[in-house]
């Protein structure tokens, strides 16, 4: 079996902490790296504060084969996430000639501040993320890819850098609906799960249409057949839960 491809994601930025700013981009991550056979491990949120930006990428990088950051890549003061990306790498950061070149062909000498340039500023070492229609970079060193926080240019981002990851087995998975609660499928469930280690049994509870208390199981692993067995032993386990309800009491 190939390598299993793990990562984490490390959303940056005062705005998301302090809830002005929602975030958009996690799920889209999540599933786009799932579509391509990278689990995602961890998720961490963190200020615009560089010691906590550094200490937060050193434990995922050397945790998890990539590492995905959003956001502190624009020209304002506490954009700060290519420095604390070269503080981490223990590398110098400047000005990308190309990128500078870029910026002037976008604006007038007068109107490329120091503001501006700073989105220019790339650690040494780093492999531009750029398109023809997204002017300020992101930029991946080692494992860490570096992103924008708009949503749109992140997805764009994504899309440039996806095809140089290495990817593993993806992850499939099934589901039904149970017509039962939680609590009454929690035992057999679980030795479902025991008996099928190399699948993963998610039980996710709802409110059905008749505002009744409903469940959905979702089984996934690697490996079809295994997915296909331990699927089957799920829906044979609920006909009994069922027939079990549906019998009268005496």
């Amino acid at each position: 079996m190939s390598e299993i491809v793990t990562a984490g994601i490390l959303v940056i930025g005062d705005e998301i902490l302090s809830g002005r700013t929602k975030d958009k981009n996690i799920g889209f991550i999540a599933e786009y790296l799932t579509n391509i056979g990278i689990d995602l491990k961890e998720v961490r949120v963190v200020a615009d504060d560089e010691a906590d930006i550094v200490s937060a990428l050193d434990a995922l990088r050397h945790r998890y084969t990539y590492v995905f950051t959003t956001g502190g890549i624009g020209p304002t003061h506490d954009d700060i996430t290519a420095d604390s990306v070269a503080k981490a790498f223990g590398v110098d950061i400047h000005h990308h000639p190309d990128v500078v070149a870029r910026f002037r062909e976008r604006w007038t000498e007068q109107d490329l501040n120091e503001a501006r340039l700073r989105m220019a500023r790339v650690p040494d070492g780093a492999e531009l993320i750029q398109s023809a229609t997204i002017l300020a970079p992101g930029f991946k060193l080692g494992n860490v890819i570096v992103m924008a926080g708009i949503p749109t240019i992140m997805q764009a981002m994504m899309d440039i850098v996806a095809p140089t990851l290495k990817s593993g087995v993806r992850m499939l998975s099934d589901s039904v609906r149970a017509d039962a609660r939680e609590g009454d499928i929690g035992s057999p469930l679980r030795a479902i799960a025991e008996a099928n280690p190399d699948t993963i049994i998610g039980s996710y509870p709802f409110q059905d249409e008749n505002q009744k208390p409903n469940t959905n199981l979702v089984v996934r692993s690697r490996d079809p057949e295994k997915l296909a067995a331990a699927m089957a032993a799920v829906k044979e386990m609920l006909k009994q839960v069922q027939a079990a309800q549906k019998k009268p009491a005496g």
